[in-house]
């Protein structure tokens, strides 16, 4: 009938005003963009791992050593460890962004609820703020290996322009050798024209490219969700003052009730 509709549609339209729309878009944008950093980052790491032994001639160190293979795992295992927690992390910044929207529209609870919602707000808004000052040292880093790669990348695309330079890349420089281990590639060798030809540089640059977005786009998530934090704090806070408030005035109305029925009480006694 017309009226379970309307009661359907006003149910619908309740739910929908009870969804944290901010929380919700910085969560997709925060899986969004680890998920690119991750995914991207172990498949570049992969990539160079196979650049570095067939073209550069790196062999890994038999014994148990911290060379630079030994780096990339470390890097892969951290790459999973930050994917699983920010994966957790997206969901706790949610069930905050829908205890605090119920909290502001409903006024659900009392004093103690309003209270416990700003006390969350707080401590998410620090940890935050953490993690987007580490996401910034997490972009910074991996801009590293985009401009190491966009140099031998541009060096491969100009290498026909310029035939009779003949430009070396020395992976000391770059610390992924020991000083005392010459890993050098030439323009004039086979080598540099083969991984030039190959499709396994362009792909690694352009992963690594890609991961760069996606360290990006969680600094920009984790902006999003520090103006939402805020902003849930802040209103969580008014409610506070206002829930205290309507608890000062329902008892001063009960007292003045109070004595105006003892006041009744005591004319009508001297009345009789």
């Amino acid at each position: 009938s017309l009226t379970n509709m309307e009661r359907c549609s006003e149910c619908c339209l309740k739910c929908l005003s009870g969804i944290p729309y901010a929380s919700l878009i910085a969560t997709i944008l925060l899986y969004a963009g680890v998920a690119l950093f991750c995914g991207c980052g172990h498949e570049a790491l992969s990539g160079t791992v196979t650049i570095l032994q067939t073209y550069f001639d790196v062999v890994r160190s038999p014994v148990d050593a911290l060379d630079v293979f030994t780096m990339i795992d470390i890097f892969k295992y951290v790459i999973y460890g930050v994917a699983a927690a920010f994966f957790v992390y997206g969901i706790l910044l949610m069930v905050e962004g829908f205890f605090t929207t119920g909290a502001i529209r409903d006024l659900y609870g009392d004093f103690k609820i309003t209270t416990c919602g700003r006390c969350v707000s707080a401590w998410f808004i620090m940890l935050t703020y953490i993690f987007m000052l580490a996401w910034l040292g997490v972009t910074a880093f991996s801009s590293l290996p985009v401009f190491m790669y966009f140099n031998i990348w541009n060096t491969c695309q100009n290498t026909t322009l310029v035939e009779s330079s003949n430009l070396c890349f020395d992976l000391r420089q770059f610390g992924i050798v020991s000083i005392g281990e010459e890993k050098k590639l030439c323009t004039a060798s086979e080598n540099f024209i083969k991984m030039c030809e190959s499709n396994e540089l362009d792909l690694t640059f352009h992963l690594f490219v890609c991961a760069l977005a996606g360290a990006g786009a969680a600094v920009i998530a984790m902006v999003h969700y520090l103006m939402v934090l805020s902003a849930n704090w802040a209103y969580v806070k008014d409610a506070c003052r206002m829930q205290k408030y309507e608890d000062i005035k329902s008892k001063e109305e009960q007292e003045l009730h109070d004595i105006h029925s003892t006041r009744s009480k005591e004319r009508l006694n001297a009345y009789t």
